[in-house]
């Protein structure tokens, strides 16, 4: 089916499930294009957001710019480093700077920051067309057409038809299940439990960095720490916990510190102190899948964000890379609308940019798990000091930040020249 001219001849109607940032951020798009008609469902009773911090970094900033949402953050809404650091390693026993990583020629405005996920998700939720939006919609069936258009039905008995079904809607992908049956993804034997604090109560802990601060101890458990900023401290650690025998939820479920400080007995009691200083804690129990080969289906579905590429503990750039899906999918649906082109020939544009980018991902995921199986099988067992130096200096170089500073603008201009040039040459040997 060509997308066509105007909204009388046949609008391209689309559906975007889940109202996280890449949902919201394919209402803002999808609205600059007048050829189409969309629905934003989201299956809670509001838009809101889950977890407590969110990294927006200098290729996130690029694509909230796009958006429009850039302008939207207040003022004191975020953090960000006086010296320009991203991220600052450290040694959990010994509290020793290992690494700080500076951005290496990044505009002040696009500098890394660090905000809760609510404040990303109010920025581009201010840019949308809230009469788009359905909530109370849990999407629980799928069905294609004889014709190739998506079928929609929902727990209140609601139904659709949509050109395109855009699964914004993360972890548990319906969109995801339905176009890939045989995908799965399984708890990985990690939790993160989170917190937060004031300022103030921070504070009362003499000598904490108030930084963006990973504590490290060994591959399997390690402490962030970093303001957000509105007076709000955020303290995140990640620990292995492979206990099968207990449901694991993906949202957070309140937890005890008891869980939690049995995994950092070697840290220094200063670091020790910081966990158990909240009130409460949640846990957020880990999901991972094996790399998709494709991330659209039938000519009719299109998949953004964690619904994409479900692989936990990456490189804290899962934003910035839901947008950049985003980008690429809107991109690329306006290139076939200006030729002439079908809706397949838009899918498959946007898989062509951005499938090689999670293949890129998840090889820097597996040199991460490398670190860590290398680190297992020495004999005797590393000490704690050699085993930190060790995975930072393997796994947080300056070549793993590649994603921070890629530039899906650049990437998807080269490509479409590209393209063009080879659909020009091919047109001039057949004359």
């Amino acid at each position: 089916m060509a997308i066509k001219e105007t909204p009388k001849d046949h609008p391209l109607e689309v559906a975007i499930i889940g109202a996280g940032p890449a949902g919201l951020a394919a209402a803002v798009e999808f609205n600059k294009l007048p050829y189409v008609r969309w629905r934003l469902y989201e299956q809670a009773n509001a838009i809101r957001e889950v977890g407590a911090g969110i990294s927006i970094q200098r290729n996130t900033w690029r694509i909230l710019d796009v958006l429009g949402a850039s302008k939207n953050f207040e003022p004191g809404s975020f953090f960000r480093a006086a010296d320009g650091h991203s991220v600052q390693h450290r040694n959990g026993r010994t509290r020793e700077l290992l690494a700080s990583h500076t951005q290496r020629e990044t505009s002040p405005d696009h500098l890394h920051a660090r905000t809760r996920r609510s404040v990303l998700q109010q920025a581009i939720l201010k840019e949308v067309d809230l009469s788009h939006v359905r909530l109370r919609s849990r999407l629980v069936h799928i069905e294609q057409t004889p014709t190739g258009r998506v079928k929609l039905g929902f727990q209140d008995g609601f139904e659709d038809e949509v050109d395109l079904l855009v699964g914004a809607d993360g972890v548990r992908s319906v969109a995801r299940s339905f176009a890939f049956p045989d995908h799965r993804i399984s708890y990985t034997g990690k939790k993160a439990f989170r917190s937060l604090v004031t300022y103030e109560e921070m504070a009362s802990i003499p000598d904490v960095p108030r930084d963006a601060v990973t504590f490290w101890h060994g591959p399997h458990a390690w402490l962030y720490t970093c303001p957000l900023g509105d007076n709000v401290y955020e303290i995140t650690t990640m620990v292995t916990e492979h206990d099968e025998s207990e449901s694991q939820v993906s949202w957070g479920q309140e937890a005890s510190f008891d869980q939690v400080t049995p995994h950092f007995k070697e840290f220094d009691q200063k670091v020790t102190d910081i966990i158990t200083l909240p009130d409460s804690v949640e846990q957020y129990a880990l999901f991972a899948g094996p790399q998709l080969t494709t991330i659209v289906a039938h000519d009719s579905i299109a998949l953004v964000g964690d619904a994409s590429h479900r692989k936990s503990c990456g490189v804290g750039a899962g934003a910035g890379f839901a947008l950049e899906d985003v980008f690429v999918l809107s991109r690329s649906i306006a290139w076939a609308h200006d030729r002439h082109l079908g809706l397949g020939d838009a899918l498959q544009l946007f898989d062509q940019v951005r499938s090689p980018h999670y293949r890129r991902l998840y090889g820097i995921l597996g040199k991460f798990a490398d670190t860590v199986a290398y680190l297992e099988t020495l004999d005797p067992k590393p000490t704690f000091d050699t085993a930190v130096e060790v995975l930072v200096q393997n796994n947080w170089g300056y070549e793993h930040s590649w994603a921070y500073h890629y530039n899906v603008q650049e990437v998807w201009k080269e490509t479409v020249e590209a393209k063009d040039r080879r659909e020009a040459s091919s047109f001039q040997l057949r004359l």
